[in-house]
């Protein structure tokens, strides 16, 4: 069975039928195939069938919560690719650090504006936000293979979402170069598209926990650059 993800398929996850109605009514209008659901743990059971390129979810939720739900299936190998945008009433800061760690695409804060937030979902689903390069980047015992979305460390596979893919290959690929927040803001996730600048460092911790530390480094009040030497 292919685990190919359908970039025209988006799985809508909320409590609230109104949401799920309003989302449902504006996205099929732009020719997406849309799945829904009421709670994580019924979107877990749709999702590996279902296979989505995007998911929009609530934060608050029964059952299971949408952190939760995303942690879980950011944790099935052949979904770690899914992207999920959070749209939701909580707009406190942790909980918006919780939703990027959980490996949230996007974050988004009710009250929904449709056709702001069918540009930006068609922004996030049509964009190939990492420049063209080689298809494979080999320094030291890591291995990025662009091509298949698939990284190593020596022989060990990287589970890695969308977005921290393309930072590692795009810092990767540019070498000893720093580059400040806001230029990995505008080059991975592209410059329509709305993020904290937080969201760059959270990426950076999650790498930093996957591959060893001396690959990424912090100029502090600068920025960050992709270092091949390890000391």
């Amino acid at each position: 069975m292919s685990t190919q993800l359908n970039q025209s398929k988006i799985l809508l996850v909320d409590d609230d039928p109104d949401i799920l109605d309003l989302l449902e009514y504006n996205l099929a209008k732009e020719n997406y195939v849309l799945a829904k659901a009421f709670d994580g743990q019924e979107a877990l059971e749709i999702v590996k069938s279902f296979k989505p390129a995007l998911i929009i979810m609530d934060v608050m939720m029964p059952v299971m919560d949408g952190i939760e739900t995303a942690r879980k299936i950011k944790s099935i190998p052949e979904l770690k690719n899914t992207l999920i945008l959070f749209l939701t009433a909580r707009g406190e800061e942790f909980t918006e650090v919780a939703a990027f760690d959980a490996g949230a695409h996007d974050y988004i804060i009710k009250p929904i504006k449709p056709r702001a937030l069918v540009s930006r979902i068609n922004a996030i689903l049509n964009r190939d936000t990492v420049e063209e390069s080689q298809d494979i980047i080999e320094i030291g015992g890591l291995i990025i293979n662009r091509t298949k979305y698939a990284a190593t460390f020596e022989g060990r596979t990287l589970v890695l979402p969308k977005k921290e893919f393309e930072l590692l290959s795009y810092l990767a690929k540019n070498p000893n170069k720093v580059f400040n927040r806001d230029e990995l803001l505008e080059k991975v996730w592209g410059a329509d598209v709305y993020v904290v600048e937080r969201t760059v460092d959270v990426h950076i911790r999650k790498l930093r926990e996957k591959i060893p530390e001396y690959y990424i480094k912090t100029l502090k009040g600068v920025g960050y650059l992709f270092s091949i030497e390890k000391a």
